[in-house]
């Protein structure tokens, strides 16, 4: 039976969910313990809360651009760039954001990524919503209604050759290594059953950033 390559993976994120900074790190190092790539997708917040209550302290929709800025930026670098240079941009912008609480490094995270500078100007232009609004679109198709950030998808999931999607995994702080490794076999076996939908407990503590080896 010839080898099928490397399994692909589909991503989808907003970079200013902690847990879902926390789940790509996981998926990184994924990456190097099992035959994994991933395509890093985005997905918004924003457009998830669109028709939800809003804050009444903050009617103007200030949190609403807070929330655009940084899924139109990812959007930007994955168009121009291409999905690895997006993963090297959520890469180092989540270090700054999550772990070092540097909530106005858009651009600092761009030279990091060795990307750019002036692409910083899109996080501000609502000419490239449409394009965040899309890519959302086909994480919702596969996951359906009422789910949030990260959704990842399992291209040609196990022996049906399908496309197994799911919000999460959810993981706090993200393994590492062989423990990584691990939370991704298990992943695949459930993806390879066909009526499988849904696993869940209630989180209890707040995100954990510590780096596991």
């Amino acid at each position: 039976m010839p080898d099928p390559g490397p399994a692909q993976v589909d991503f989808w994120f907003d970079p200013v969910c902690p847990y879902t900074w926390l789940t790509s790190r996981w998926l990184a190092e994924v990456t190097k313990v099992r035959p994994v790539t991933v395509r890093w997708r985005v997905m918004s917040l924003q457009v998830l809360n669109e028709g939800l209550e809003v804050n009444p302290e903050d009617p103007d929709g200030e949190w609403g651009e807070y929330l655009w800025a940084p899924a139109r930026l990812c959007a930007v670098v994955g168009e121009r760039h291409g999905s690895d240079a997006l993963g090297r941009y959520l890469a180092a912008l989540g270090v700054r954001l999550h772990e070092r609480g540097e909530w106005t490094a858009l651009a600092d995270a761009l030279a990091d990524a060795g990307l750019p500078a002036h692409l910083a100007d899109a996080a501000w232009d609502e000419r490239h919503d449409a394009a965040v609004r899309a890519s959302h679109a086909e994480a919702v198709a596969l996951v359906g209604e009422g789910v949030g950030t990260p959704v990842t998808a399992l291209r040609d999931a196990g022996p049906y050759g399908r496309t197994a999607a799911f919000f999460g995994p959810v993981v706090s702080p993200a393994p590492a290594g062989e423990a990584a490794g691990r939370l991704w076999d298990g992943l695949t076996a459930l993806a390879a059953v066909p009526g499988f939908c849904e696993l869940k407990r209630t989180r209890t503590e707040e995100p954990d950033f510590t780096r596991e080896v």
